[in-house]
């Protein structure tokens, strides 16, 4: 069973009528994914090869029961789609926008968090989700995931993808692979999904991917040692990187010796994770947990 999304999930795509809105969105559709709505104000009553463009997403909501949103425009108009696709009724939001200021990153977040608390955010700037088989809404390549019983959770889109890579070509299929992007002010916590995958009767196991910067992955080793009974491989991104220099996504910073690849392997070490030192070692790292 897949966390967040399912086959059923409908998909309404703010953005749909941009040329990366389009391409992501109907590639999403070509999958299998219920893409039934697109937004634009000033295109309404138009259509992208068949899904209907509404003036809001309300209105989209109203008429096509879309249950998830796809953000997919400019960064100064990625906070305003957050909201409005929580004010129009939508329960779980994927934001990929990358370059949003921080500042309008904590003020959604917490929007979000006090007038909206049953919504979920996923990112921004991430690569979205995939159910293989079932959903997907963001940037994640089909091609390399197959079905299966393994979820990730990870903090880099590219990294994510390898996984994917590495566990079908081990022949191993995913549950779900979830991307929570490494901004600041994630909406979606490797914790959230921790949680979920713990719940999820069809998950066996769980691959976290973290990177260099802040504390989120020292968090996730507490509550992997205190509420996780499902394996955990896990694999921390920028070994060799030096300190006070941003290495990719604007969170990824060592700062004051904090927020180190060594420290946060250690604490997932600490917690009976697995550690991979390198990505290509999670096929093998995965099939050892799981006994194949």
């Amino acid at each position: 069973m897949a966390i967040f999304v399912n086959e059923n999930t409908k998909v309404v795509v703010q953005g749909l009528t941009g040329k990366q809105g389009q391409f992501y969105g109907l590639r999403n559709r070509a999958y299998g994914t219920k893409v039934v709505a697109g937004t634009n104000p000033k295109k309404a009553g138009t259509d992208v090869e068949g899904i209907p463009i509404f003036a809001t997403v309300a209105e989209a909501v109203r008429e096509t029961g879309a249950n998830a949103a796809f953000v997919i425009v400019p960064a100064m108009a990625a906070a305003a789609s957050i909201l409005e696709a929580a004010e129009g009724g939508i329960p779980f939001i994927v934001c990929v926008t990358e370059h949003i200021p921080t500042h309008d990153q904590a003020r959604v977040y917490n929007r979000l968090k006090h007038d909206y608390p049953h919504v979920r955010l996923l990112g921004p700037n991430c690569a979205g989700i995939l159910a293989p088989g079932k959903c997907n809404i963001g940037f994640t390549p089909t091609e390399v995931a197959m079905p299966g019983s393994v979820g990730i959770v990870s903090r880099s889109g590219t990294l994510a993808y390898q996984a994917l890579y590495e566990l079908t070509q081990s022949g191993i299929g995913q549950s779900t692979c979830v991307g929570i992007g490494g901004d600041p002010v994630p909406g979606t916590s490797f914790i959230d999904a921790l949680e979920a995958f713990q719940a999820d009767p069809e998950t066996e196991a769980i691959v976290m991917i973290g990177e260099i910067g802040g504390s989120a992955e020292e968090e996730a080793a507490e509550y992997i040692k205190d509420h996780v009974t499902k394996p955990v491989i896990a694999y921390i991104a920028g070994m060799e990187a030096p300190p006070g220099k941003r290495m990719g996504h604007a969170g990824a910073i060592i700062s004051r010796g904090k927020g180190t690849a060594k420290g946060k392997t250690e604490a997932l070490k600490a917690a009976g994770a697995l550690v991979a030192m390198n990505p290509t070692e999670i096929g093998g790292l995965v099939k050892q947990a799981l006994g194949r």
